[in-house]
């Protein structure tokens, strides 16, 4: 365990240097909001309810919410003036009996370790609370705030639990419970006490245990096991992405002339550079042979029709 706290218990003339540790924890089963397709954790922004926008922590002030619903916003400067408590002492205002102290008023509790030093003090408070069947009612600053708290024994350790203050405690206001028809009959009543009989017994802890928390983790190991589980890829860093400069200022005007009435000119698109035409393959010129070949055949033709024009001619003469 590590120290929460360091301080010194003083009861008259005598004083008792101590680390303060959390007694209790919670194992209540904690589960987390994540997306069903990957399983990357869900994340909420700190969103401004009346414009909408996204608030930094530099912008966060506390607001006292009054019970109309109207808020009060209070200043670094208004939350300076308040009383705060910044004592390392747990001073001890008086011894009372343990069936003064109503059980409804006992909040956190913490243990109490000694300084190497102050054993042998530690001890005489100890046994004083154990042989006058007393708490020390005491007073102390946790958090700068001062709260009262009860020092009892349990096993031999000094046990401080801090205690909620009257009013913080709710008065059980039902109608119908004190009516005469609610009294029981005599019968009723020696029923009732032979039931209470017949299941009395002593509290031993180790007779209750968490169901269901032993339920959660056999789920959960059994679909590891099965390999039935999400390796979740690293959120993406967006504090480097680059800013379109241009377009946030020009959507910046935008809204300001929208905001004075005058009328927004739509953007104009980007031009597009211009298309060039595409080339036209080169005319494969064809081999001389072959373009030899193809001419050969028109110069013969010729021929052969001056050949057959001169017999014609001496027939007509």
């Amino acid at each position: 365990m590590r120290a929460i706290w360091k301080g010194a218990v003083s009861f008259g003339l005598v004083n008792v240097p101590v680390r303060l540790y959390s007694a209790t924890e919670n194992h209540d089963v904690q589960f987390r909001q994540v997306h069903r397709e990957d399983g990357g954790r869900i994340k909420y922004q700190r969103i401004c309810s009346i414009d909408g926008e996204q608030v930094s922590y530099d912008d966060i002030a506390k607001g006292y919410e009054t019970e109309d619903g109207q808020i009060v916003v209070l200043t670094d400067d208004d939350m300076a003036d308040l009383p705060t408590r910044s004592s390392k002492e747990i001073a001890v205002e008086k011894f009372v009996p343990v069936e003064q102290i109503d059980p409804m008023l006992l909040d956190r509790s913490y243990y109490l370790e000694p300084d190497k030093t102050a054993t042998k003090p530690y001890a005489l408070l100890r046994d004083a609370l154990k042989a006058s069947d007393r708490m020390a009612v005491v007073t102390v600053s946790i958090r700068t705030r001062m709260t009262i708290a009860v020092l009892r024994v349990r096993d031999d350790v000094i046990v401080m639990q801090t205690m909620l203050w009257p009013d913080e405690v709710r008065s059980p206001e039902f109608v119908g419970l004190g009516d005469a028809e609610t009294e029981a009959k005599p019968a009723e009543l020696a029923m009732a006490n032979m039931l209470v009989e017949s299941l009395a017994g002593d509290y031993d802890p180790d007779d209750y245990e968490d169901d269901y928390q032993q339920a959660v983790e056999a789920l959960v190991k059994a679909k590891l096991e099965g390999g039935e589980v999400q390796e979740a890829p690293a959120a993406k860093d967006t504090s480097g992405e680059v800013v379109d400069l241009l377009a946030a200022l020009q959507r910046s005007v935008e809204r300001a002339k929208a905001s004075r009435g005058e009328p927004v000119e739509a953007a104009e698109p980007e031009e597009k550079p211009a298309t060039k035409p595409a080339k036209k393959a080169p005319a494969r010129k064809a081999p001389a042979a072959k373009t030899a070949a193809k001419r050969a055949p028109a110069k013969k033709t010729a021929a052969r029709k001056a050949a057959e024009e001169k017999p014609r001619k001496k027939a007509a003469s």
